[in-house]
């Protein structure tokens, strides 16, 4: 089958499309067999192809965690999926035994493991994966759409509305506008009822943040955000700060909070190592919070809204998987708004 593979970290130079890799056996009871038509790039695919800390390639791996597709084959177990349904994967992968997946925290799994980074991943003909990681793809949602939407939709909504608990009428900043989980972020946080505010150095996508329902834009290029959110809510400072940027926005994103506020960060896409006065985050009585993916009961609560017409994900670009290096050069230049979408059939 084809595949679209890497053998060793570098720049896209180490991007190769292979024909000749065997069709993944079901494996499992509990597995179903994905013949996949599109999956879509997250920053994690950037990561792991520069390579990150304590994480080997074995050659010839499989890259891509998001992906939608046609159940092909299921084990003799599965019961709530057909073959000839059309899926989509959620990519985070837990043991299901362990006492945090008993607890229904399968994104706290002490095996927790992601397409793409730990497991081979979703940019094959044919993906086998636990049949609990699928969903069915809502009527009318299309194949570029569901091969966008799980893990920064799921990812955004546990951030924002498991973690941050965020409330109508609060005021959120989001870093970046442009990638996946912030514009997910957006959205769901405009469905909750909440002011959104958001930042970027680009103004073409602050104007885009607009048309999505973003109350107020900041271009962190050229203006001092800081000044301008505290001007802008008389120096109380904002309910909620979505920061996954790391070192370089950190101590921003603390001045802007406002007293009793919280941040929360899934990411550190400039650094991980940032610094905190204790003083401050005692006085202001702030909470400071993690999160990664999601867990069951999130995932069918986003597909429930996108069953609804909601939280559908913006597509930035579409292309081929042979035109998969020109995809990865987008995603890596910061340029898109939006999802970047590689479709594997045309059928």
């Amino acid at each position: 089958m084809r595949a679209l593979t890497v053998s060793a970290h570098g720049g896209v130079e180490q991007l190769q499309v292979v024909t000749d890799l065997p069709i993944p056996a079901l494996g499992s009871p509990a597995s179903a067999r994905v013949r996949m038509h599109a999956v879509s790039l997250n920053h994690l695919d950037l990561f792991v192809l520069r390579g990150l800390p304590g994480a080997t390639l074995q050659p010839g791996w499989v890259v891509c965690a998001d992906g939608a597709g046609i159940v092909d084959a299921i084990g003799e177990s599965v019961t709530a999926l057909s073959v000839g349904d059309r899926v989509m994967i959620n990519p985070g992968i837990s043991d299901r035994i362990c006492d945090f997946c008993v607890a229904g925290e399968q994104s706290l799994c002490e095996h927790f493991q992601l397409l793409g980074e730990h497991l081979p991943g979703t940019a094959a003909e044919y993906v086998v994966v636990p049949a609990a990681n699928l969903r069915v793809v809502p009527p009318g949602v299309s194949w570029e759409h569901a091969a966008a939407f799980s893990l920064a939709t799921l990812t955004a909504w546990r951030l924002v509305v498991t973690r941050a608990r965020l409330q109508p009428g609060e005021t959120m900043l989001i870093w970046g506008i442009g990638g996946g989980v912030a514009i997910a972020a957006l959205q769901i946080a405009k469905r909750i009822g909440a002011r959104v505010w958001v930042t970027s150095s680009s103004d073409a996508k602050l104007a885009r943040a607009r048309d999505l329902g973003a109350d107020e834009t900041f271009n962190h290029r050229t203006g001092d955000v800081v000044a301008e959110v505290r001007k802008r809510n008389g120096k109380r400072g904002v309910h909620v700060v979505l920061d996954d940027v790391g070192e370089a926005t950190w101590e921003r994103s603390l001045r802007m909070l406002g007293r009793g506020g919280r941040l929360v960060t899934c990411g550190a896409t400039t650094g991980p190592m940032v610094q905190l006065d204790a003083r401050k985050l005692f006085w202001h009585q702030w909470t400071i919070m993690g999160s990664t993916m999601g867990n069951d009961r999130e995932l069918d609560a986003i597909v429930h809204a996108l069953g609804e017409g909601a939280l559908l994900p913006p597509i930035d670009a579409v292309f081929t998987l042979d035109d998969a290096r020109a995809a990865y050069e987008r995603l890596s230049a910061g340029d898109q708004f939006g999802k970047i979408v590689l479709r594997l059939r045309d059928d």
